[in-house]
């Protein structure tokens, strides 16, 4: 006889579990991101949580395709074999209560309660497997790519802000647009700060034309263009998310001001990155004035914001 029909409160060791999983996935978050990290301590407890739940699920397959398993050793057949094996687990995750590795079992708690679209998470491992396969991209392959690794994570995050809740239909359609367009945006602003590593060190061409100044003012006017189609939509969100939403968009639509006015032969050689001062400013104007020393209090805030 299982020992939970002869304990009552033998839940006890699965709640402790699942807050270890939820501080795995925590740190996942505070390891690899600045901007964003601070970006989700502005949502809502459970809201807070599940974001960082599926974070760390995709940073992880990130990591597969992104250089570590090359250090690690794998060949390009084996690198391919993990992040298939790692996608089934991912896919069948929801289905079980308890899993030995904590980022999954954190992960499959949000799956399970944001009820997480199965063909949202094969479209993300599509886009992976491209980084894989291919590295340059023409026109239809780039929209692909950037649908499956960015526009159905904002999917996946309407479905956290709107767990639970009743909808209206249109309400939801206009909030699910405005994702897309962010979760774009954010991935084009990436491809430019990121350039110097994908081009140098993986090998990688994101842009269908070589990046020149032309090219880049272009590829800002489509950010731009897809910030403010997601701006049409923030208002819509739940409060609970509304200001964690607001805040890492203004902390990218800066990053896009800033890469707008940084030449391209700086762009092919360093990381564009936000000052924490700069970081700082964008949270007092989004957050309040009294932000700040709100967040002062959060565990670990001060060495977050001053990593560049």
């Amino acid at each position: 006889m299982h020992s939970s029909t002869l304990d009552p409160d033998a839940d006890l060791y699965l709640r402790r579990y699942d807050r270890m999983a939820f501080r795995a996935a925590r740190q996942v978050i505070s390891s690899y991101s600045t901007s964003f990290g601070l970006a989700t301590r502005m949502l809502g407890k459970q809201q807070r949580t599940d974001i960082r739940n599926l974070y760390a699920m995709v940073r992880i397959a990130d990591e597969i395709v992104d250089g570590t398993t090359k250090a690690a050793g794998f060949d390009i057949p084996a690198t391919t074999a993990l992040l298939e094996e790692y996608e089934r687990q991912v896919l069948a995750a929801p289905l079980r209560r308890f899993h030995p590795d904590p980022i999954l079992h954190a992960y499959a708690i949000t799956a399970r309660r944001c009820k997480f679209d199965p063909e949202h998470i094969r479209a993300f491992f599509a886009s992976m497997r491209t980084d894989l396969q291919k590295s340059m991209h023409n026109a239809a392959s780039y929209k692909s790519y950037i649908y499956g690794s960015a526009e159905v994570i904002g999917l996946l995050c309407v479905s956290v802000f709107l767990a639970g809740r009743k909808v209206e239909t249109w309400r939801r359609a206009r909030m699910a647009t405005g994702a897309q367009a962010l979760g774009a945006a954010f991935q084009k602003i990436n491809f430019l700060r990121d350039y110097a590593e994908d081009h140098a060190t993986l090998g990688r061409q994101y842009f269908t034309l070589e990046l020149t100044e032309a090219t880049k003012k272009a590829l800002i006017a489509d950010i731009r263009t897809d910030l403010a189609t997601a701006e049409t939509a923030i208002g819509l969100l739940p409060p609970s998310s509304r200001t964690g939403v607001q805040l890492a968009t203004q902390f990218f639509t800066k990053l896009t001001n800033q890469l707008d006015h940084t030449d391209t032969r700086t762009i092919r050689n360093t990381r564009v990155r936000l000052s924490p001062t700069t970081r700082a400013r964008i949270i007092a104007q989004v957050c309040g004035g009294s932000a700040l020393s709100t967040m002062a209090r959060i565990p670990g805030i001060s060495k977050i914001t001053q990593r560049s």
